[in-house]
């Protein structure tokens, strides 16, 4: 069994020192085997410009990241965490994937919501699975309006995810009819880290509705937090659960596929 960790909480807005402050301590005092943040966690969200936001981009290797991957070589922790990456000039809304003995990957999101557009270049990265031995976990990761897209969660839980984190910093209230989908018609495990409060810019104030959770394969909610507070939920996993795709002794979800009718 592998024990996964899920933290919300309020990422301030350019307060990089202040948001890492809190996520280095949280992630050294989490008795977990993966600690999950949410998107953008490093630097809160509502950003308005590229010039903006790259203010407080980083590289995969800049201070952030470097500090959180200390405290999970220190601490035996993987840690996947969101963060504004600087790649050159080039700035991607991204979340870090931190495993103990590994080089930190990035995966850079897929699908931009709303100003994120005015902001951040398109990730490139496409979806990709990491392998965690130690773990016996196969884990994918995506980032909040990824969810939308089923294709997302479909490829990676082909490309062999037995679960798949969702860094989100979501103000839509829908998610949590999807998420369970997106868990089940795969079969994987699936854990959402969202963000709470609000962030104002001018006259537009967006509000983040927390409810952060943790998915079996089964589409079953396995915890979940309030809407408003701090929280850290933590549940015991089986990743290894998740890889015979049968759910009866005719039908198995993917043997049964047919792709070439889905074009």
């Amino acid at each position: 069994m592998m024990r996964l960790a899920v933290v919300q909480f309020r990422p301030a807005l350019h307060a990089v020192h202040e948001n890492l402050e809190f996520m280095v301590r949280t992630a050294s005092d989490t008795d977990a085997h993966m600690i999950v943040f949410p998107e953008l966690a490093t630097s809160g969200y509502f950003f308005l410009s590229r010039d903006e936001v790259r203010v407080v981009a980083e590289p995969l290797t800049g201070p952030s990241i470097t500090a959180l991957r200390d405290v999970a070589e220190r601490m035996d922790r993987v840690i996947v965490v969101g963060f504004p990456e600087l790649d050159g000039d080039v700035v991607y809304n991204s979340a870090a994937i931190i495993v103990p003995g590994q080089e930190p990957r990035a995966y850079r999101k897929t699908h931009l919501f709303y100003k994120e557009r005015h902001c951040f270049a398109e990730g490139n990265s496409g979806f990709f699975v990491v392998n965690i031995p130690r773990l016996d976990c196969n884990l994918g990761t995506m980032i909040c309006y990824d969810w939308r897209f089923p294709e997302a969660a479909r490829t990676l839980a082909l490309r062999g995810a037995d679960l798949i984190v969702c860094p989100s910093n979501l103000v839509t209230n829908v998610s949590h009819i999807s998420m369970p989908s997106r868990a089940l018609e795969n079969k994987v495990y699936l854990a959402v880290a969202n963000r709470t409060g609000t962030e104002t810019r001018g006259d537009e104030e967006l509000l983040f509705n927390g409810a952060s959770a943790i998915y079996g394969f089964n589409g079953q909610r396995m915890a979940e937090a309030d809407d408003h507070s701090d929280a850290v939920l933590i549940t015991d996993i089986d990743p290894a659960a998740t890889r015979k795709k049968s759910f009866n002794s005719i039908n198995d979800i993917f043997a049964d596929r047919r792709p070439e009718f889905y074009a």
